[in-house]
């Protein structure tokens, strides 16, 4: 078996991180943050599971500098209009959805598992950060996950990230219903071109099994709304990867 089909072995393990509750992952897994002893550049050590964050060569987020052009495959996406749980896991805000909520990507379908949010954004593109980036994990039937990007600027007020914000736990516990007005596809641009390149996820395990959509476009939220999420959670980004030459496309 190749490194990449035994870390694909590994998929199902991946979203445990952000499933967890009370700032528990895994049982037997030692406790990861953002900072100090316990920060991304510890993570490797933090447990053996968690070494490919450390030696991995094919790490996410990245830096989106140099691409190239290509005629890529549209996103098609599928999502129901309603998230199902909120939960506040002790890394970020997950929104869990329930199933029948699908992106396709060429002959490829991944369901929708969750999404989640990290600030600041944790892809830069040509340098530069954005306030925010909500990640939306889809799992394919291979193991693969396939983890559309959005990146998040201030601006005109978006209802459903208020309504995310206005709603969300302010400490770690279980997952709670989420209000039925929270719709996944109110924080989509209306331009779908994106950036694509072969990843990992962000936080430990940091399993390089992530094909990664990142669009190209931003959506604006509000300011208030940033900060309401920065009381919270005021930086759970990983710093970016080295690209290790890889290369990544971008849609015409």
């Amino acid at each position: 078996m190749d490194r990449r089909a035994i870390l694909k072995a590994f998929a199902g393990l991946a979203l445990c991180p952000l499933c967890a509750t009370a700032g528990v992952a895994a049982e037997g897994a030692h406790h990861w943050g953002y900072e100090g002893e316990s920060g991304p550049a510890k993570w490797g050590e933090l447990d053996s599971a968690n070494q490919i964050c450390t030696i991995g060569v094919q790490q996410s987020p990245i830096d989106i500098g140099a691409t190239v052009s290509a005629n890529l495959y549209p996103i098609e996406i599928n999502w129901a209009g309603k998230a199902d749980t909120i939960v506040n896991n002790g890394h970020t805000i997950q929104l869990n959805v329930a199933e029948g909520s699908t992106l396709k990507l060429g002959g490829v379908t991944f369901k929708l598992v969750q999404f989640h949010f990290h600030r600041p954004s944790e892809h830069l593109i040509d340098g530069k950060n954005f306030p925010m980036e909500v990640h939306f994990v889809h799992r394919a039937e291979s193991g693969t996950l396939g983890v559309l990007g959005v990146l998040m600027q201030a601006g005109k007020a978006n209802a459903t990230f208020g309504k995310i914000v206005a709603t969300m736990p302010q400490r770690e516990g279980p997952a709670v219903k989420a209000d039925p007005a929270i719709d996944p596809n109110a924080l989509l641009p209306e331009k779908r071109s994106y950036y694509r390149y072969e990843g990992s996820l962000t936080t430990p395990p940091c399993s390089e099994v992530v094909d990664w959509m990142v669009l190209a476009s931003p959506i604006t939220v509000a300011d208030e709304d940033i900060a309401g999420f920065a009381k919270l959670y005021p930086m759970n980004a990983r710093p970016p990867q080295k690209d290790n030459r890889r290369f990544v496309l971008q849609s015409n």
